[in-house]
């Protein structure tokens, strides 16, 4: 199975917790879906602490993985979303 484009997409979208609207990270997203997976070589700007847990109120939004052999977080469905 192939690899992400290492440059990837020109559009970036914010991310931002579900809970208490706090901005998690600026990434660089390709097509219109819902927000399943952020590979770590696309993240623009991290304003995270902890990888996968919201700076504010502390859930835990994602989890740590490996998908086609590049690191990226899985989102947890409802934790996060996108603007």
């Amino acid at each position: 199975m192939a690899k992400p484009n290492k440059k990837g997409p020109d559009t970036t979208v914010e991310i931002f917790c579900s809970q208490c609207r706090t901005r998690l990270f600026k990434y660089r997203k390709g097509g219109k879906g819902a927000l399943v997976k952020c590979f770590k070589e696309r993240i623009v700007k991290d304003f995270t602490l902890l990888p996968c847990q919201c700076p504010n109120c502390e859930q835990v939004f994602a989890r740590d993985t490996l998908i086609r052999g590049t690191p990226a977080f899985k989102m947890i469905g409802g934790k996060a979303f996108q603007k």
